[in-house]
C-alpha cells in the first residue's frame, strides 16, 4: 500500500500540465471536500473556494498571472478567496450555525463568541483580512495533500494580480479577496523541466528540533 508520505514525495509543483487530460469529478469532489473539512481558527472558515473551469475566465486570469500556462492548461483551477473582513455578522453566522447543527447552546461557547467579537472589532478590517488569508492557506495545504493522495498534480500559485482576479471573479460584491490559486491536473509527459529533478528538502536534523 502506498503511504501518504510516499504520495507527498511523488508530488511537485507541476510546471506543465497535459491540457488533454481532465481530473474526474469524483476526485475533484474529494479534494474540495478536504478543503471544506480543513481546520480554521475558531471554526470560522473565513474563506471560500472557487472551482474555475470556464476557459474564457481562466484565459483572463492567465493574463494577470505572469502568463503562467498552468492556469489554462490545468483541468480545474482552484481560487482561495478570504473574507475581506471578519465582521460581527460573519462571526455570529458561524456561531449560530454551530448551535443549530449541535442542537444546543453552551455558556462557555457563548462567552467565547462575545470575546471573539471584541477581538475582531478591535483588530480592524485589514488585520482581520490578513488573519482570514492565513486561514485560507490551511485550506490550500489540505488541497495539496488531498491532491497528492488522489495522484492529481497541483501547483500552488501566488504569482498573480489579486486586484484584477477579484474583478474577474466579481469577488468584491461577495466581500472576498483572492489569496492564492491552485491549478489541478496531470503532468505532461514532456516539456516540464522540474518533473525528473530530485525533491529538495532540508534534512530532518536541520529542520526538526525536539524539545523534551
Amino acid at each position: 500500500m502506498t503511504t501518504l508520505n510516499e504520495r507527498l514525495e511523488w508530488r511537485y509543483a507541476t510546471k506543465k500540465f497535459d491540457a488533454t487530460k481532465s481530473v474526474s469529478d469524483e476526485k475533484i469532489d474529494r479534494i474540495v471536500e478536504a478543503v471544506r473539512l480543513a481546520p480554521t481558527s475558531s471554526g470560522l472558515q473565513p474563506f471560500e473556494l472557487f472551482v474555475v473551469t470556464n476557459p474564457d475566465i481562466r484565459a483572463k486570469i492567465r493574463n494577470v498571472a505572469w502568463d503562467q500556462a498552468q492556469v489554462t492548461d490545468c483541468s480545474h483551477l482552484l481560487v482561495f478567496a478570504a473574507w475581506d473582513d471578519i465582521t460581527a455578522e460573519r462571526v455570529n453566522m458561524m456561531f449560530d450555525l454551530t448551535n443549530d447543527i449541535r442542537g444546543f447552546k453552551n455558556e462557555g461557547w457563548e462567552n467565547y463568541r462575545q470575546m471573539l467579537l471584541g477581538i475582531v472589532a478591535d483588530r480592524g478590517t485589514e488585520a482581520n483580512y490578513q488573519a482570514a488569508a492565513r486561514q485560507a492557506y490551511i485550506g490550500l495545504g489540505a488541497a495539496l495533500i488531498a491532491a497528492a493522495f488522489e495522484e492529481v498534480d497541483a501547483t500552488p500559485m501566488e504569482g498573480f494580480d489579486p486586484t484584477v482576479v477579484d474583478e474577474i471573479l466579481d469577488l468584491k460584491s461577495k466581500n472576498l479577496r483572492s489569496v492564492v490559486m491552485l491549478p489541478l491536473g496531470y503532468r505532461a509527459n514532456e516539456g516540464d523541466w522540474l518533473v525528473n529533478l530530485k525533491k529538495v528538502r532540508r534534512s530532518r536534523e536541520n529542520f526538526v528540533t525536539e524539545i523534551k
